[in-house]
């Protein structure tokens, strides 16, 4: 049988950073990662459209919290060990810069997600880190003082430490349960909104820099509401606001079966009033252009059109043809349309879940669990999830970095957790 310090299972961003700040702060560590597939880093090469979206530029650890909607609290405390700061610092005294994008989004300079792969396999490589791969973990059983690893194939492995990093996979979720875990059903997060309605119908690709969205789903204690920018695309909306809301209203979309109304102002901070206004000087200062030609707004010209055409005016319609009424429809769903949201669509750069082993059984000082000493955690395989701009994989970086110093510090003379 064979003996080990640390057993990681995943070899996703959790699983290798785990791996290498324990190396590191103990060398001489016996340390390996189980990977069940033939592949390593998964999430980390499609991240960011393939450039890896390493971090966020968010050093403020109160302000940092907020972009998650499960594990804010909990979290508040872990990132005032390791935050965003800490990251760009690991990175770069390990030969990669990372620079920060208009939205705060941290990229490795080169613009390739391989940069950071190449990063951690090869730090990896260079602490003795061991790595199988194709060996599915199929059970995990805690022996005295030690834990038993027994894969697929047949092998059984002995170590004093397991830190299980397997993101939102059943089969590590499973494992944590076997152990004694109890765990909070998965839902999807992070997703875009399917919605069919007249207004964006030939609208696929018009952005907004600003909008405001209040989400009213069914049988809901509140409404949900976001700002950011919003992109209409051939199957409804999508872009920043909306995954933000389909983040933080995860769990109840989900009980509604992704039915819910959406309220939008497409020219946030405008009010209905301001609106109406505009539309009135417009009248009195240009009454024989058309309203079609004359748009007071930011939008485009294809949704200015549908705007006005939803809103009941003619393409040929003069400002001096058009009654009170009308422009106040036009304001009213300039800046509080009604978009029924008929069910969810995906975004093709994270896959992220919200569930997995319930926060209150974990100690989020160490990342260990306070079910089964000496087993660890970090990253999704917890109730913990961020909204997209780098924020999962920094708690993937928090988690395991948490968990190694406190496996470290166990094993020996490494800095005290």
């Amino acid at each position: 049988m064979e003996d080990f310090d640390l057993i990681v299972v995943g070899g996703g961003a959790a699983g290798f950073f785990g791996a290498i700040a324990c190396a590191e702060a103990r060398p001489g560590s016996r340390v390996i990662i189980l990977e069940a597939t033939p592949r390593v880093l998964t999430k980390v090469k499609i991240s960011g459209g393939g450039r890896c979206n390493v971090t966020h530029h968010q050093f403020d650890t109160k302000r940092l919290v907020m972009s998650y909607p499960r594990g804010n609290k909990e979290l508040i405390g872990a990132f005032h060990r390791f935050q965003p700061r800490d990251t760009v610092a690991w990175f770069a005294a390990h030969g990669v810069e990372l620079k920060v994008e208009e939205d705060g989004r941290m990229f490795p300079v080169t613009n390739s997600s391989q940069t950071i792969i190449d990063c951690l396999e090869q730090t990896a490589r260079q602490h003795g880190v061991g790595l199988r791969l194709k060996t599915l973990v199929q059970r995990v059983e805690k022996v005295d003082d030690h834990f038993l690893v027994h894969t697929k194939d047949g092998a059984v492995l002995r170590s004093r430490f397991v830190l299980l990093a397997t993101g939102s996979m059943p089969f590590g979720q499973t494992l944590a349960r076997d152990l004694g875990h109890r765990l909070v059903d998965p839902v999807p997060s992070l997703f875009t909104f399917e919605i069919k309605d007249p207004l964006l119908e030939g609208l696929s690709g018009t952005s907004f820099p600003r909008v405001h969205i209040q989400l009213k789903i069914p049988g809901a204690a509140q409404d949900f509401q976001q700002e950011g920018p919003c992109l209409i695309t051939h199957w409804g909306l999508s872009g920043p606001a909306v995954l933000k809301l389909s983040a933080f209203a995860a769990r109840e979309l989900f009980a509604s079966g992704y039915k819910a109304q959406a309220l939008i102002n497409w020219e946030y901070p405008l009010k209905y009033e301001a609106a109406l206004e505009r539309l009135d000087a417009l009248r009195r200062e240009h009454p024989k252009k058309k309203v079609s030609n004359e748009n007071p707004f930011g939008c485009t010209r294809r949704f200015w059109e549908a705007l006005l055409r939803e809103s009941g005016l003619s393409a040929a319609q003069l400002y001096a043809e058009t009654g009170r009424k009308q422009l106040q429809e036009i304001a009213r769903r300039l800046t509080a349309t009604p978009l029924n949201v008929e069910g969810k669509g995906v975004f093709k750069e994270e896959f992220v879940t919200a569930g997995g082993v319930a926060r209150e059984e974990i100690d989020f000082r160490r990342m260990e669990s306070k079910v089964c000493p000496g087993l660890f955690m970090a990253g999704e395989v917890i109730d913990v999830d961020g909204i997209t701009g780098g924020f999962n994989f920094q708690n993937a970086w928090t988690g395991s970095w948490l968990a190694a110093q406190a496996m470290a510090y166990s094993l020996g003379d490494s800095p005290k957790a």
